[in-house]
């Protein structure tokens, strides 16, 4: 979904969200370099880990005009650069085997130009200028997922909860390697997204290479219509949980709606009152900037949330506690935030601010590492130029770019049957549990007792599954909630 609204220049201000993937048929076919693809991807822990690159993945994006003084101001050094691009322009007019059209030229020299860049900065006309026009429409029919392009390769940022992707089983972290059987590697990410396109209720075959998995596999999943519900909560005993699944329009008020009613509901419960909250941005890939500042700011009163620095200092900006909710939400009670590898962007930018503030413990996996501002800006009616013009920064200073938010706790997904196989795989830091605790100023006593509580993550997900816990991380926040009541552990920490 997105936003769009007219700022005091007369700009026009988009917030967009991440492509929905969701295309028709294809034709049957396996080349050779299925065996080069694999190898590749064998190599993701030294090729792939370090390359965290959101290139569909876009917030707060300024829709910029372009002025023509600005089109004609060029480096003079650059000149005989360009007399040689017009000579390579004119050998192939002249010379390939065939007649080549001017405009598929021109724009293979543009896209050349801006991949050079960075993985974000992309042209955009056609289809892809209508798509974004598409998500500001809100209507969307697809598998609901949210893709990057990484070495070549097509990869899952993450699907979105109660999407056609996530019911088959579809998992951030993700190559798809072939669409109903034909290889989309090193190609134009377009394309993929192009293909996936398609009406609701038509299937397409999805060829997935899983770290943890020894071969690729076969998932055929229906297009639907997705239909997003942004904030979602429910009371689980004295705890709350609320879910924010995309950041649209009005997801902080929306957020504090839900407090108020979770609040309302824990009065009549035998506790009276609610004992913590579970804010859970796990596969939620970003969207507007202003929404995750709305959101920090309902649980902070103090000190600054995020920062956007660009190029040129004096544009530098910083948002601020109390600039949209004043208070917090939930003065004094215990809070902790949930990510995983698909969280990205405005998720990167709540968690950072929430773990430099000291107002929440972090918990589940690192992020996917999405700290960089896309401006799209306007050349015409039918085409555009997003460009990178920005980093966001969380309060410490730390760049979200620089290998995403790392979690006070690291809590596995143990309910999953390919998360023990992926984890042996990753980097881990050996035990933050007490590290949280330590930060918490608990005494030796309390610190050795909840350590002879935790279940050391060695359940299986069929054990899990034989007592009902079909999501282990957010079980696990529950029960560190229920550990803590009573005391400041996961309470802000001035």
């Amino acid at each position: 979904m997105a936003a769009a609204q007219l700022t005091a220049h007369g700009w026009l201000s988009i917030v967009t969200f991440p492509i929905m993937v969701n295309n028709s048929g294809g034709q049957s076919d396996r080349p050779a370099q299925d065996k080069r693809l694999v190898s590749l991807m064998n190599l993701r822990s030294t090729k792939f880990a370090p390359l965290l690159r959101a290139t569909m993945l876009v917030s707060a994006v300024a829709l910029i005009p372009a002025t023509t003084a600005g089109l004609a101001a060029v480096d003079a050094r650059s000149g005989p650069q360009f007399a040689k691009l017009l000579a390579i322009y004119s050998l192939v007019k002249e010379n390939y085997v065939d007649q080549v059209d001017d405009d598929k030229l021109l724009k293979g020299a543009i896209d050349g130009m801006l991949a050079s860049l960075d993985p974000h900065s992309t042209y955009l006309d056609g289809p892809s200028l209508q798509r974004i026009e598409t998500m500001i429409d809100g209507n969307y029919t697809g598998l609901g997922l949210s893709v990057v392009e990484e070495d070549g390769a097509v990869k899952v940022v993450s699907p979105f909860k109660g999407s056609p992707a996530e019911k088959a089983g579809i998992k951030a972290g993700d190559f798809i390697t072939h669409l109903d059987g034909t290889l989309y590697f090193e190609r134009d990410l377009d394309e993929a997204v192009a293909k996936m396109r398609g009406a609701a209720g038509t299937p397409i075959r999805l060829t997935i290479f899983r770290t943890g998995r020894e071969a690729p596999f076969d998932v055929t999943v229906t297009r639907g219509v997705i239909e997003l519900e942004p904030v979602t909560s429910e009371l689980q005993g004295d705890v709350g949980v609320i879910s924010v699944n995309e950041f649209s329009r009005d997801v902080g008020k929306d957020v504090s709606t839900a407090i108020n009613s979770l609040k309302a509901q824990a009065a009549k419960t035998p506790q009276g009152k609610l004992a913590g909250l579970v804010l859970d941005l796990r596969s939620n890939p970003g969207g507007s900037l202003d929404e995750a500042v709305a959101l920090s700011d309902l649980f902070l009163d103090k000190g600054d949330i995020v920062s956007q620095r660009g190029r040129v200092a004096s544009e530098n900006q910083f948002y601020r506690a109390e600039s949209m909710f004043k208070g917090d939400a939930i003065k004094g009670m215990p809070m902790i935030v949930l990510i995983d590898a698909g969280s990205a962007s405005a998720s990167e930018i709540v968690a950072g601010a929430l773990q430099d503030q000291h107002r929440a413990v972090i918990m589940g996996e690192t992020s996917f590492g999405k700290g960089s501002v896309q401006s799209l800006i306007g050349l015409d009616k039918t085409s555009a130029v997003k460009l990178t013009t920005a980093r966001y920064f969380t309060p410490s200073g730390h760049s979200v770019q620089e290998g995403g938010i790392d979690p006070d706790i690291r809590v596995p997904q143990l309910s999953d049957p390919d998360a023990k196989a992926r984890s042996e795989r990753a980097v881990r830091e050996s035990d933050l549990r007490g590290h949280l605790i330590n930060e918490a100023s608990l005494d030796d006593k309390e610190l050795e007792t909840d350590k002879k509580d935790d279940p050391r993550f060695t359940e299986t997900p069929e054990e899990l599954k034989k007592k009902g816990i079909k999501d282990f991380q957010l079980h696990y926040a529950i029960q560190t909630l229920g550990r803590t009541a009573g005391r400041p552990a996961l309470a802000a920490r001035k």
